[in-house]
């Protein structure tokens, strides 16, 4: 059928596979070609199949699906991710636009939201269920805005990930709260971290915050007094 739509789903419960196969088998215009339970798999099964669309679990066993869908993406520009996630948080959904999806559903309204989803992303539009909080909208429009403003060589030799580390580790959090925001080892966490340093010639938090505060990326007034 010309101009039918080749699907890869990557999520670790066959169960909610099984049940994404059975409402997107009713619409003629999507075919699923593959379907993988963790994040390698999905990785190599993207390169192998080259699908136009893939519907990515933000939470995968071996790797975040938002590494997953950055390295993919990396390979296959074309291809067209929505993450699936459980979880509705501002930081979730504005990481996986920034690291290149073209929706993000929760998965509690998938029935409802995917082949709309699936539809909006096939005309290269950005899909973003509507059962989100208005504040992640107003949150990913000052986005491009806040980044395009941040011209600096240290900042620009970090990676996007050690970035995103960085900004984190600035505002104050801990090592073990961003291993579970961003789905990785206490360990990664600390392997960043000490590249930043290295890369920024950074010795201290303080100067940390400081470097962060002078870029703009966080607020002063949170760390005076």
């Amino acid at each position: 059928m010309a101009g039918k739509k080749k699907i890869l789903i990557v999520d670790d419960h066959p169960l909610f596979r099984e049940g994404l196969k059975f409402l997107i088998a009713r619409y003629p215009r999507f075919e699923i070609v593959g379907e993988a339970g963790n994040g390698r798999e999905g990785l190599r099964m993207s390169q192998k199949l080259k699908p136009d669309l893939i519907l990515m679990d933000l939470s995968l066993p071996d790797k975040s699906g938002i590494d997953i869908t950055r390295d993919i993406l990396s390979h296959l520009p074309q291809t067209r991710v929505i993450i699936l996630s459980m979880h509705s948080k501002i930081d979730h959904v504005t990481e996986s636009f920034g690291a290149g999806a073209s929706g993000y559903i929760v998965k509690e309204s998938a029935a409802e939201k995917l082949i709309q989803g699936l539809e909006a992303v096939s005309r290269g539009e950005f899909y973003l269920d509507s059962s989100l909080s208005s504040k992640v909208v107003k949150r990913l429009a000052e986005l491009p805005e806040k980044t395009a403003q941040i011209k600096d060589i240290g900042y620009e030799s970090l990676t996007p990930r050690e970035q995103q580390v960085m900004r984190l580790l600035a505002e104050g959090i801990s090592i073990k709260e961003i291993a579970e925001r961003l789905f990785i080892s206490p360990k990664t966490v600390e392997n960043h971290r000490t590249n930043i340093m290295s890369k920024l010639e950074i010795h201290s938090a303080m100067e940390l915050i400081r470097y962060a505060a002078r870029l703009g990326l966080i607020d002063v007034d949170l760390w005076k007094g």
